[in-house]
C-alpha cells in the first residue's frame, strides 16, 4: 500500500446534489418512451453513467428502439433544472477548506455543465483549472473507463497508486480501480438507496462515508494505515 498525494473528486452526487435531479428527469423520459422506471431504480442502476450509455443499455435490455432526439431532449431539460435547483452537498465547503493535499474534479459531465454547477454552488474558483471532463477526452473514454482519472493524476505528475478518489457510483469506483487508484465511496447525496454503501464496497471502495465531514479523518486514517503497511 502507498500513501496519498492527490484527492480526486467526482462531481455529481459528491460535490453537488445533482444525481437526484438527473434521475428524476431521466426516469420521466424513459417512462414516457415506454420503459417504466422509478427514480429510485434509475439512481441504483444508472447513476454515474452518461445518458447515451444509459439509453444503449435500456435498448439492449428491453429491445425498445429509443429516439436519438432523447439525448438532446434530456440535456435541455436537465440543464434547465440544474441551473435552477442544484445545491452543494452538505459539508463540502468546510471539507475542501480543510484539505492540505492537492485535489481536482474528474467527471463524466461536460465541461460546460461542470462550470455551471460548480459556479452556481460557489466552489468553481476553488478548483481553478483542475476541473476535468471525460467528454473532453472523447465520447468513448467516459467512466467506467479509467481514462479521466489517469488524466487527472497526470496533470499533477502523481502516480495513480498515490491517488484517492471520492466516488458515489459503482461505475465511478470501477473506473478508479481500473486506473490503479484507491477509492472512498460516498453516499451523502439525495439519490442514495438502501444497498448503496454495499454496492460501492463490492465494487472496490476501501470504505464508505455518508457525510462529507468525515472525509479529512478518513484520508488521514487511510494515509497512516498505508505508511504503516510499508514501514
Amino acid at each position: 500500500m502507498t500513501g496519498i498525494d492527490l484527492i480526486i473528486f467526482d462531481c455529481d452526487g459528491v460535490l453537488v446534489d445533482s444525481e437526484i435531479i438527473a434521475s428524476e428527469v431521466e426516469a420521466a423520459l424513459l417512462t414516457e418512451a415506454g420503459y417504466p422506471i422509478s427514480i429510485e431504480e434509475m439512481s441504483e442502476r444508472f447513476s454515474g453513467m452518461t445518458w447515451r450509455d444509459t439509453l444503449l443499455a435500456v435498448e439492449k435490455e428491453a429491445s425498445i428502439p429509443l429516439s436519438a432526439s432523447l439525448i438532446d431532449k434530456v440535456d435541455a431539460i436537465l440543464d434547465m433544472r440544474l441551473a435552477r435547483d442544484v445545491k452543494i452537498i452538505e459539508g463540502v465547503r468546510p471539507a475542501l477548506m480543510q484539505l492540505t493535499l492537492p485535489h481536482c474534479v474528474c467527471s463524466n459531465s461536460t465541461s460546460e455543465r461542470l462550470a455551471m454547477m460548480l459556479g452556481k454552488v460557489g466552489i468553481k474558483d476553488h478548483f481553478g483549472k483542475h476541473i476535468y471532463s471525460a467528454r473532453d477526452l472523447g465520447p468513448d473514454r467516459v467512466k467506467p473507463k479509467p481514462d479521466i482519472f489517469l488524466h487527472g493524476a497526470a496533470q499533477f505528475g502523481i502516480d495513480p497508486e498515490r491517488v484517492l478518489v471520492i466516488e458515489d457510483s459503482v461505475h465511478g469506483v470501477h473506473g478508479a480501480r481500473a486506473a490503479g487508484m484507491r477509492v472512498v465511496g460516498f453516499t451523502g447525496g439525495s439519490h442514495t438507496f438502501a444497498a448503496h454503501a454495499d454496492n460501492l464496497t463490492e465494487a472496490g471502495a476501501e470504505t464508505v462515508i455518508s457525510r462529507m465531514a468525515a472525509l479529512t479523518g478518513v484520508i488521514a486514517a487511510l494515509g497512516e494505515w498505508s505508511e504503516s503497511m510499508t514501514a
